[in-house]
């Protein structure tokens, strides 16, 4: 996928944070982008600032209902004919002890970090197959290293990473790509967080929509099926 010009990318949870970043890369590249989010005003107002023009998408869809995505999904390719990139990566944050936590947090970030994941790769695993495209999950660094407070956050992140490795081994019979991307503290809204001049030192969203980039120029014979990436300097700006 070394020219990525034309290309189609779905953009889950694209409105903001990450998913935003990695949007405003692939536009820049050349690629025609669809991002949604649950709130179609909100994704709009989003897709104003990547690019207005005939290559950016904005779609409402809920993840945690698969007929959204499929929905999503099939407006896409009737409107281009085709999808060759899909990122999950919408997702939530609830931290508390674990004897504090609601069932209603729990249930919420299964739903949206677990199932949607499943639900978004569900929806359009035909149309990758089709293109020989790839599919790519945002997991965390809290997939595989686990702290107090995150035992919701945790558990959803730990099942991302494996169910994008056994899709992985799955789909590469049919050439479609599946690598998962494990941020480390990146500096977004995310869980009520306020970006900040403080938050330099973080890894940006920019950054992983360079990582994306990265991947998706790889030659076809060589599949990172999963990457950690982490602030160079911890708790440091960096001048």
């Amino acid at each position: 996928m070394e020219n990525l010009k034309g290309k189609v990318a779905y953009i889950t949870g694209g409105s903001k944070g990450i998913g935003f970043g990695i949007a405003k890369k692939l536009v820049d590249a050349g690629m025609k982008v669809a991002i949604s989010g649950r709130t179609l005003k909100t994704v709009k107002k989003a897709a104003e600032y990547l690019e207005i023009n005939e290559n950016v998408l904005a779609l409402a869809s809920d993840v945690t209902k698969i007929e959204d995505e499929q929905i999503a999904i099939s407006t896409i390719i009737e409107k281009w004919g085709k999808v060759d990139v899909v990122l999950a990566n919408a997702g939530v944050g609830h931290f508390a002890p674990i004897d504090q936590m609601s069932s209603d947090n729990w249930n919420a970030m299964i739903n949206t970090n677990l199932n949607g994941v499943f639900h978004t790769l569900k929806a359009s695993v035909e149309a990758l197959k089709k293109s020989k495209g790839y599919y790519i999950t945002l997991a965390s660094l809290a997939g595989t290293n686990f702290f107090a407070n995150g035992a919701g956050y945790n558990a959803t992140k730990y099942g991302v990473v494996g169910f994008t490795q056994a899709a992985m081994l799955d789909l590469r019979q049919y050439d479609v790509k599946v690598s998962t991307i494990m941020p480390g503290s990146v500096s977004t809204e995310f869980a009520g967080n306020s970006p900040s001049d403080k938050d330099a030192w973080k890894i940006q969203p920019e950054d992983i929509g360079e990582l994306v980039l990265d991947l998706l120029k790889m030659h076809p014979r060589t599949l990172p099926s999963k990457i950690e990436v982490r602030p160079t300097r911890p708790d440091k700006k960096l001048s």
